[in-house]
């Protein structure tokens, strides 16, 4: 097995604005670009080597990628596997209208509201067996070696739990994902 960190992106403004993102590709606002410059310090003074950085193809996730990725000399490469979920029609949205569209087909998290289900969403089965599909992936190629992946929230929970070997229920409950945090899987 590899030894697999996860970094979710910095702020993007998307999270400036309270809108739900999915798959929209916004950038980080300049808290998110100097929140992905303070975890990239971070890690490389960590003395962490990683042998591969993985990131979403979003731009939120690969700015903070790409810092992380010249401060420890290690080339970022996408995955597209790395994506957020889907959110469907709740993409571009805020936050408030999740019950307008998913109705009482929601899960309260910690910190976070999560919508089940939504017209066009991934659904998190769907987005686990990603996670899984991810992992063991990235094991095969990368046996006993460290390697960091920078993706999203509800991604990152999904290899959490899929880690974990926990279900995808449980890993919505799992403590909060912030903005740049690195998680040892």
């Amino acid at each position: 097995m590899a030894h697999v960190h996860v970094c979710r992106h910095g702020q993007d403004m998307d999270n400036v604005h309270g809108i739900l993102n999915g798959h929209r590709d916004e950038p980080l606002s300049e808290l998110g670009r100097s929140q992905a410059a303070a975890v990239a310090k971070k890690i490389q003074e960590s003395g962490v080597s990683y042998t591969a950085i993985y990131s979403s193809p979003l731009q939120r996730a690969f700015a903070t990628a790409t810092a992380i990725g010249a401060a420890v000399g290690v080339p970022v490469q996408v995955r597209d596997d790395l994506i957020e979920r889907d959110f469907g029609i709740l993409s571009g949205k805020p936050y408030a209208d999740i019950t307008k569209y998913a109705g009482d087909n929601v899960l309260q998290g910690d910190k976070i509201l999560y919508f089940l289900s939504s017209e066009g969403c991934e659904t998190f089965d769907r987005c686990y067996e990603r996670a899984q599909g991810v992992l063991a992936d990235v094991d095969a190629k990368h046996p006993a070696e460290h390697v960091l992946l920078v993706c999203h929230g509800d991604i990152g929970k999904m290899l959490q739990a899929a880690r974990a070997k926990v279900n995808w229920e449980d890993g919505l409950r799992l403590p909060y994902f912030a903005n740049t945090e690195v998680i040892e899987l």
